[in-house]
């Protein structure tokens, strides 16, 4: 085996390569055509004299020598990534992007960004909201917020800071709570029309109606009634508008909640064994964009959890 260092270019396509396990999706990735691709892992296996792919009928696979090769590489070029990506964020104007889920953007976040912006003019920060878990090494994603049970075991490369807890409340607007009267053990809660929020319901660790009723020690009578959503703004905006009863995050409510647009007919909440987390990698742990949007984000939080506060 040769003891001289391989092309970059040669060791850039073997890593694509392996990440796809495929020629055709690497090409793409790296703007060559495959048959540009293929000969430039040719000329590694030669150069290093030993095959790194076994060639399939329908595909590739790794032999034992390109295991051994790809993690180190694959981490080498994460390193890589990173510190172009810190000599970016180096510049006077810094852009920060944070991923995020879309309801709490909506409802909580976006109606306090206004306050970062003013108090940080140089940073500029973007919001990419989505249910999925963005990827921070090929996303292009900075910093997120995220509702997990718990840190993933897997995730050594992340830090993860817990901002708040889960908290389900039931919700409703203030003319349904007046038009149905006091809630109570004798209101006949069975025939409260609910609202469903499937996208929370659908994470087991989240309670859900039922346990919300067996909690206040009513009968709520065919649970699943109701309006069902995939959405939780479109699922908080039927409850304004008075559709029905919602079982929500408090923090989602919050702001409604302070407003008196929404009012919570019964003061039963449960707590769920999930919370939100501030998630950033390691290696962006130092960067001043990253540590200027955290202690603001905690600061908020705090905010909000003072009486006065109104969002």
């Amino acid at each position: 085996m040769s003891s001289a260092m391989p092309p970059l270019n040669a060791l850039r396509a073997f890593e694509a390569a392996a990440r796809h396990s495929s020629f055709a999706k690497a090409a793409i990735e790296l703007n060559v055509t495959p048959g540009a691709l293929s000969h430039q892992i040719r000329g590694l296996e030669d150069l290093l004299g030993m095959r790194l792919f076994e060639r399939r009928a329908r595909g590739i696979a790794l032999t034992p020598q390109g295991r051994v090769l790809y993690p180190g590489l694959q981490a080498g070029f994460g390193l890589i990534h990173d510190a172009v990506a810190g000599l970016r964020a180096s510049t006077t104007h810094q852009v920060l992007v944070l991923s995020t889920p879309p309801g709490l953007t909506s409802k909580w976040l976006a109606p306090r960004l206004y306050r970062f912006a003013e108090k940080h003019p140089d940073i500029e920060l973007r919001i990419a909201s989505s249910v999925a878990y963005a990827n921070f090494s090929r996303d292009g994603v900075d910093i997120a917020i995220r509702n997990v049970a718990a840190p993933r075991p897997g995730d050594t490369s992340l830090v993860y800071e817990k901002l708040l807890d889960v908290d389900m409340v039931p919700v409703c607007s203030a003319k349904l709570s007046a038009r149905l009267g006091p809630f109570d053990a004798g209101t006949g809660m069975d025939k409260v029309p609910l609202i469903h929020d499937d996208q929370l319901a659908a994470q087991a660790e989240v309670p859900t109606w039922a346990d919300w009723f067996r909690v206040a020690g009513l009968d709520g009578g065919d649970v699943g009634r109701g309006l069902h959503f995939s959405n939780a703004d479109h699922a908080l905006d039927a409850a304004l508008e008075g559709a029905g009863m919602l079982l929500t995050h408090a923090i989602l409510a919050h702001d409604e909640l302070r407003s008196g647009r929404l009012v919570m007919p019964l003061d039963v909440v449960i707590p769920s064994k999930r919370a939100y987390y501030f998630v950033y990698p390691k290696a962006k742990r130092s960067e001043r964009p990253v540590q200027v949007f955290r202690d603001w984000l905690h600061a908020e939080i705090r905010r909000s959890a003072q009486p006065e506060s109104v969002g």
